[in-house]
């Protein structure tokens, strides 16, 4: 159900139960342009814990898909800076599931650049990556609740209420 109701107003909107199981292979991949403003260093590089808080975004949604919560990230176990990031990027990143144990979720974190700006074609030239440039990587533990662990069954919608004037069903 979503309700479209005046500012200041609470909407009403059924969420939906996790997708399927945890299961090994199980991935998500986000689309993201890196704006200017993100730019902290000479060149317009962007700080590596731009990338890091993306993996963040990509491990969230991979638990809530998967176990209907998302989550509380624990660790990383290995991060790599491979190549700059800059303001004006497309970048792709990807989290892909390689372990889950009963509350663990270990995932595989990859940051690509398949897009890239270039000045010296115009002041809004740019220019697709082929291949896309790998930028960092890493692996990380997301821990889930013990109630958000998924037994295989399908749990009916729960309700959520918001109040975000406008907000819509997912």
């Amino acid at each position: 159900m979503s309700t479209d109701q005046g500012p200041g107003q609470q909407t009403s909107r059924t969420a939906q139960p996790a997708t399927a199981p945890a299961a090994v292979g199980m991935g998500v991949t986000h689309s993201r342009y890196v704006p200017y403003s993100h730019a902290h260093y000479a060149g317009n590089l962007v700080d590596g814990a731009y990338s890091l808080a993306l993996f963040g975004d990509v491990a969230t949604e991979l638990c809530v898909r998967t176990d209907g919560d998302e989550g509380l990230f624990a660790s990383y176990s290995d991060v790599q800076f491979r190549a700059p990031v800059r303001a004006g990027d497309c970048l792709e990143v990807t989290a892909l599931l390689v372990r889950v144990g009963t509350r663990s979720r270990e995932m595989d974190f990859a940051v690509r650049v398949v897009a890239r700006g270039t000045p010296e074609a115009g002041v809004s030239g740019a220019a697709v990556l082929d291949p896309p440039v790998l930028a960092t990587t890493a692996r990380g533990t997301v821990i889930v609740p013990p109630q958000a662990v998924r037994s295989g069954s399908s749990e009916g919608p729960r309700r959520v209420e918001s109040d975000t004037p406008g907000a819509r069903e997912m």
